[in-house]
């Protein structure tokens, strides 16, 4: 879901990585399917968060994206 906003022509995304959270709650049930109780196991948050950059849409704004934060991005749209 975040991803697809920058993928759509939005300026940039950052959020979890929804895949990677599918395969963490997928690890919870199976938990709780081998006995545990819901209210015994711990919070659990997503783990892997992703930066998607559209550069096309920043040159279109007029928008500068430094070359370090792309760099560090996890995908840049060109």
């Amino acid at each position: 879901m975040f991803a697809e906003f920058p993928r759509s022509g939005g300026l940039f995304s950052y959020g979890p990585n929804l895949q990677a959270a599918n395969k963490q709650i997928g690890m919870f049930v199976a938990k709780v399917l081998t006995g545990n109780t819901p209210s015994n196991l711990p919070i659990e948050r997503p783990t892997k968060f992703e930066l998607i950059i559209n550069t096309r849409t920043a040159q279109t704004l007029g928008v500068t994206i430094p070359n370090i934060v792309q760099a560090r991005a996890d995908e840049v749209i060109d």
